[in-house]
């Protein structure tokens, strides 16, 4: 068979399943209609034609993931008016079940929080659930999330609706022709190699479900992801069972239910997932059906029989198990690719291919369209996890506990990884590891987040004060009332250098870094709409020369992000420098004190004033010191070779305690409490690539007279048209009980008005404090802020609450400045 290929064409889809054709069909309604879809055999013939189908809303845990579903939802919906084609879509409803109290308060929090992005949520008893699903066994139920509106389609349908969609406006479909090569130049994605020739393109996605990682990895881009053996049960007719019948899904027994053929559906996400093809997917592995495990995986069907015992009577009409592609932390890999410009990653979607189709799909065709997606993409971006993560000795060690956690886990306080540990760590670890310190990850780095005073506390996946809740507080008030000692080495870590590094850095960065050599500059980066896309400081080494640091989610995409930025006729060079460094971050009222004795070096404000750095001696080594601080108090950023952090960290703690003051080592949670208290930001947590600077609090580090910058036209012209409609705000319960974990509604009056970002219970203001977004068409101003009534929908009980503008510890800076 011949194939004739168009030479050029504004965007190749690479892929026919769902989101494929999802991401053709809105490239086309933003009016790239010149596109081509590659399907290497026929449409759906990956892992799409095997999908359960499940258009369930049950985990949306943040506003980008609630409008994915929203937007699939309603899609669905309407697209066969459009096409003629029906998705199958199925409103029979969707039960989510609670058997304990922290999947109930899970849940609760759930229902408020997704009723506020506009969804129909209720919480309902075992009783009702009984009624709705007479097959269940409802002994140990405590309750269940009923959504009405959720249901199922059929994932065949949904794509082939789509395509039609996509083919009446233009774009052309291609089956039986695999990408054999992505075609790169000068850091950019520029055509496509098949058996039929090469193509050209402005853009080219990657909706390649299980083949992504393998394809990326041709060209030096990390996708961490692998395909897993999924099942599913599928029974003869039974008694009872009717297409309207809702969807069941227990976290407890790892198992969903749905009707099929008068039958039952019956899936699973067991916790010791099989890895299927480690090596490489077959290229040409289609309509893939696989050997069911029936030994590894009967105890799993007995575990969930007990909760569905209609199933145990069941005639088994077949067991199938087929593949589907899962990610290292449950997130859809969803944005550009940092490595290569151009190349879209639309993968990853850990079975919720058909839920998120429609919405990835507008998300992936906004970002290539027009630049910027509508929706933060934080959680989302393939940049967020690190290079390591798409090793195969990683995803073999964590992806067979994946299944469960996204299903049962993922939701639940304090639960933590605990495969696929020690891909980085700290340079100082093991003297961590001997103070007690009980580690998790953060971007692969194993960090502390608290230190244990003796017997390590039991950590239990519940709500409310746990074991450790006083340890966190001790370092936090250690740190407030004389000093503590906290590692950020995880921080990203990059030098820019060369004759015109102001220049660049000036034009990318909402703040000036025309500052004399020594100097520190807090500022952020932004999109084109003034969206951040950074949260960056920037010291000035030298004339030439600059340390950028930024969070640890940053790191992958700072340099291919900022080496873009700069013109063919400019020198400057990025060079990230994350591993070179240890940062220890000595911060309390007692710190300069301390530190003088240590260094020898004078460190009074008019030696070395707030954002001032000097080169001081600690032990062996000759090392930078920055005064900044995240935790609101005199302090100091230490950055230490990383050869020399265990003389330098001995030399520091042995200067500290021959003084008569006990060093203490800060974990994480201690740092969150602490900067939060002080109304500091976190990008990725709190502040994202939907707020500017200004409604982010920001605006004070903004220099709108420096000159152009990117995205500079829309801070100027959102300060010109007065009060903000939106701004994110410091909160403070007046209860001192309810602890804020983020994501809690906000009341205005008893009006919804926002929602808690995020939250940690503030030891030194006695009470629950947070960032919360607040929004207002007329406009967010201090005077409203004073004469409303404040409360937060904390667990389904009404919490009063201050909002203010200011930070509620140190609102003017004095202990930071002193």
């Amino acid at each position: 068979m011949s194939i004739t290929l168009p030479q050029h064409v504004q965007a190749i889809v690479i892929g026919g399943g769902v989101i494929g054709a999802s991401t053709a069909y809105h490239l086309a309604k933003l009016g790239w209609k010149d596109v081509l879809v590659l399907e290497r055999d026929r449409l759906t013939s990956g892992t799409t034609w095997h999908a359960a189908g499940l258009i369930a809303s049950a985990g949306m845990s943040s506003e980008t993931l609630s409008w994915i579903f929203r937007h699939s939802h309603d899609l669905y919906q309407r697209l066969e008016a459009e096409t003629g084609i029906s998705t199958g879509f199925r409103q029979c409803g969707h039960l989510h079940l609670a058997s304990n109290r922290a999947r109930q308060e899970s849940q609760r929090r759930e229902i408020n929080f997704n009723r506020l992005m506009g969804m129909e949520k209720h919480e309902v008893s075992p009783a009702e659930v009984k009624d709705m699903f007479p097959m269940l066994e409802a002994e140990g139920l405590l309750s269940a999330i009923w959504s009405p509106k959720d249901g199922r389609a059929n994932p065949v349908d949904v794509t082939m609706s789509l395509a039609a969609g996509a083919r009446k406006m233009g774009v052309r479909f291609v089956e039986g022709c695999p990408v054999t090569d992505i075609v790169v130049e000068r850091g950019r994605a520029r055509a496509v190699d098949t058996p039929y020739g090469r193509v050209t393109a402005d853009a080219v996605v990657l909706a390649t479900g299980m083949w992504s990682r393998q394809l990326g990895a041709k060209i030096g881009v990390p996708v961490p992801l692998q395909a897993m053996e999924h099942y599913y049960l599928l029974t003869e007719p039974l008694d009872g069972v009717h297409p309207m019948l809702p969807v069941v899904e227990d976290p407890e027994s790892y198992a969903y239910v749905r009707e099929e053929g008068g039958g039952l559906l019956f899936g699973l996400f067991e916790p010791d997932g099989a890895p299927w093809m480690p090596k490489g997917v077959p290229n040409d592995a289609s309509f893939s059906t696989l050997a069911p495990d029936w030994d590894r995986m009967t105890p799993h069907l007995e575990h969930a029989f007990r909760r569905f015992p209609v199933m145990e009577q069941a005639g088994i009409k077949s067991f199938f198990c087929g593949p589907e592609s899962f990610t290292p932390d449950g997130g859809f890999l969803v944005g550009e690719s940092p490595e290569v410009a151009g190349l879209y990653l639309a993968t990853g979607l850990n079975s919720l291919g058909v839920l998120s189709g429609g919405g990835v799909g507008a998300l992936i065709a906004e970002e290539i369209v027009e630049g910027v997606a509508s929706q933060d993409m934080t959680g989302l971006t393939p940049a967020r996890l690190g290079a390591h993560e798409a090793t195969q000795h990683y995803l073999m060690d964590r992806l067979p506990h994946s299944l469960a956690y996204i299903f049962r886990y993922a939701s639940l306080p304090n639960w933590k990884h605990k495969s696929a540990r020690g891909a980085r760590r700290l340079a100082l670890h093991d003297r961590y590891a001997a103070k007690g310190a009980y580690f998790a990850t953060l971007s692969g780095w194993e960090m502390p987040y608290w230190f244990a005073r003796g017997d390590m506390p039991k950590v239990a996946y519940e709500y409310g004060r746990q074991e450790w809740f006083h340890l966190a507080g001790e370092e936090h008030r250690a740190t407030r009332e004389a000093v503590g000692l906290f590692d950020k080495s995880f921080m990203g870590k990059f030098i820019v250098q060369g004759r015109d590094a102001e220049a660049v850095l000036n034009r990318v960065s909402a703040n000036s870094v025309s500052v004399p050599v020594g100097n520190n500059v807090y500022t952020q980066w932004l999109n084109p709409k003034g969206g951040i896309l950074s949260d960056l400081t920037v010291t000035r080494l030298a004339e030439d020369q600059f340390l950028l640091v930024t969070g640890d989610v940053l790191q992958r995409v700072t340099a291919p992000w900022l080496k873009k930025q700069i013109a063919s006729d400019e020198f400057c060079t990025v060079t990230d420098v994350t591993s070179a460094y240890t940062i220890l971050s000595l911060q309390g009222p007692k710190s300069r004190a301390l530190l003088a004795t240590i260094t020898g070096a004078d460190l009074s404000t008019e030696a070395l004033p707030f954002r001032g750095s000097t080169e001081v001696e600690i032990g062996y080594a000759r090392v930078l010191m920055v005064r900044v601080t995240y935790m609101g108090e005199l302090g100091y950023e230490i950055y230490i070779p990383t050869e020399q952090s265990l003389n330098v960290y001995d030399a520091l703690v042995a200067g500290i305690e021959a003084q008569g003051i006990e060093c203490r080592l800060g974990g994480l949670l201690a740092l969150d409490s602490l900067r939060l208290e002080k109304g500091y930001r976190d990008f990725g947590v709190d502040i994202d690539n939907t707020d500017t600077p200004l409604e982010a609090g920001l605006g004070f580090v903004v220099d709108l007279d420096k000159g152009a910058f990117i995205g500079r036209e829309v801070l100027a012209a959102q300060k010109a048209a007065g009060p903000l409609p939106k701004r994110l705000l410091p909160i403070l319960l007046d209860d001192p009980e309810p602890l804020l974990l983020g994501n809690e509604p906000l009341y205005a009056d008893g009006r919804a008005v926002g929602y808690v970002r995020a939250g940690a219970f503030g030891h030194s203001l006695g009470a629950s404090v947070g960032l919360a977004i607040v929004e207002r068409p007329e406009g967010v101003t201090a005077e409203w802020l004073k004469s409303v009534a404040w409360t937060v929908l904390v667990n389904d009980r009404l919490v009063a609450a201050r909002v203010q503008i200011a930070p509620f510890y140190d609102p003017k800076s004095e202990r930071v400045r002193a």
